[in-house]
């Protein structure tokens, strides 16, 4: 994920003042400062606090990061410390596995799940609408039966599967999805 286009584009119009870019980094990485909030088990007004000082910081600092592509492993070292001193300043116990950082290893497994959920949430935006509606009513939970997909869309039972797999063929080839691809099949 490192060479995402998109996320260097976006910090890059940030810093040019960009409220849109701005918009799109806070959507696109929102889920990761509160998922990391959420590992330390935060109240809700503390993960606010957290979160609302994460973003206030970047906006601090957004000119200052070297590297565009860094922005995700940035967020996270910035939003564990923020989370520490929440939790010092509530005057709460922390748990010693807390005081002594948590297990970097997992905070990556973590950032990297976040990141791919992020990756794969853009590249689905950018399907047409016909797919979206196949894809989402074929990975729900339960699937959607054949048969109330045909009805509901239009689409003949036998051309239900091929139309799967060009919808997950142009999936595979969006560029935010690059990446990924790369890094599970090599």
């Amino acid at each position: 994920m490192r060479d995402d286009p998109a996320l260097v584009t976006f910090v890059e119009r940030a810093r040019a003042g960009d409220q849109a870019a701005w918009n799109a980094l806070v959507d696109r990485y929102a889920p990761l400062v509160y998922g990391i909030c959420r590992r330390y088990r935060l109240q809700d007004a503390d993960t606010e606090d957290a979160g609302a000082a994460v973003w206030l910081r970047l906006v601090e600092r957004l000119a200052t990061i070297r590297e565009p592509a860094a922005l995700p492993g940035w967020l996270t070292t910035t939003t564990r410390n923020e989370c520490l001193r929440v939790l010092r300043t509530r005057r709460r116990d922390i748990p010693a596995e807390l005081v002594d950082g948590p297990d970097t290893r997992a905070d990556e497994d973590f950032l990297v799940v976040q990141e791919r959920a992020i990756a794969l949430r853009a590249a689905f935006a950018q399907l047409n609408e016909r797919c979206r509606e196949l894809l989402s009513r074929l990975f729900a939970d339960p699937p959607t039966p054949y048969a109330k997909i045909s009805a509901d869309l239009g689409i003949a039972v036998g051309a239900i599967g091929p139309s799967r797999q060009r919808c997950l063929e142009h999936l595979r080839r969006d560029p935010a999805l690059a990446p990924l691809l790369t890094e599970v099949t090599g």
